[in-house]
């Protein structure tokens, strides 16, 4: 007599909370920091100690690399950034990433999500394809939530082109505080959606140009998560519409 199959168990699905790590770059200053705040405490005084000790968890805190669920689908463009979304504009591409090798004339929708220093600092490949261009720019150091900033202020912009040759760009924006915007990638790297390509230090700002006939899926005053929020679907021309309450 055969034996009796056993049915199927049921799916589950368990996500525990976890703290999450600090990215490399940042560890070096959280260990300053609470070196700092060890002597001043230990040797100087308790008050000024609490203090740095209070400086070092926010230090260890901006830095944090909490791990993200990007959703996938080859028409998805996700947030690079989180963050406020500020501004969302028709506009030119950026000088920069024109060209026959970029992205062509025309308007194209830009998101701005702008970063505080209480928001996590590590940026996302807004979509899966190859990096066919970093540029770095120097400049100013205005307010990031400033419409000018993407033009004045010093900055670096990547283009990524998929496999079905659709190009996205993106641009990290320094701002009043941020003094240094790094890049893991460089030109001809192939990423992921939702990959970590960046960071930018001490607040600033992220643009992402969308490309024609794709609208935004997010609204102004919309809290976007880097690898995870949708902030269009390429070729699907409808826009949003909502209440801030």
């Amino acid at each position: 007599m055969p034996a009796l199959e056993k049915p199927d168990s049921p799916l589950t699905t368990n996500v525990k909370w976890r703290f999450p790590s600090i990215h490399p770059e940042g560890r070096k200053y959280a260990v300053i920091a609470g070196a700092a705040a060890l002597v001043t405490y230990s040797f100087i005084n308790h008050f000024l100690g609490w203090l740095l000790i209070g400086l070092t968890i926010w230090v260890a805190s901006f830095f944090r690399d909490p791990v993200r669920t990007t959703p996938r689908g080859e028409k998805l463009i996700v947030a690079p950034a989180d963050g406020l979304v500020t501004m969302i504009a028709k506009v030119p591409p950026p000088a920069e990433l024109r060209g026959a090798d970029g992205l062509a004339d025309g308007e194209y929708s830009r998101v701005s999500i702008f970063m505080s220093v209480f928001d996590v600092h590590i940026n996302r490949a807004p979509i899966t394809g190859r990096v066919r261009r970093k540029v770095y720019v120097p400049g100013k150091f205005i307010n990031a939530d400033l419409d000018k900033a993407s033009e004045d202020n010093e900055r670096q912009l990547i283009l990524i082109e998929s496999s079905d040759g659709t190009r996205i760009g993106m641009t990290q924006i320094a701002g009043l505080v941020a003094r240094r915007i790094l890049a893991f990638v460089g030109e001809g790297d192939t990423v992921e959606a939702g990959q970590r390509v960046g960071l930018i230090r001490f607040g600033s700002r992220v643009d992402v140009y969308l490309p024609a006939g794709t609208a935004p899926r997010v609204l102004l005053g919309q809290r976007a998560i880097a690898g995870e929020t949708v902030l269009g679907e390429i070729g699907v021309d409808a826009a949003l519409t909502g209440t801030s309450q």
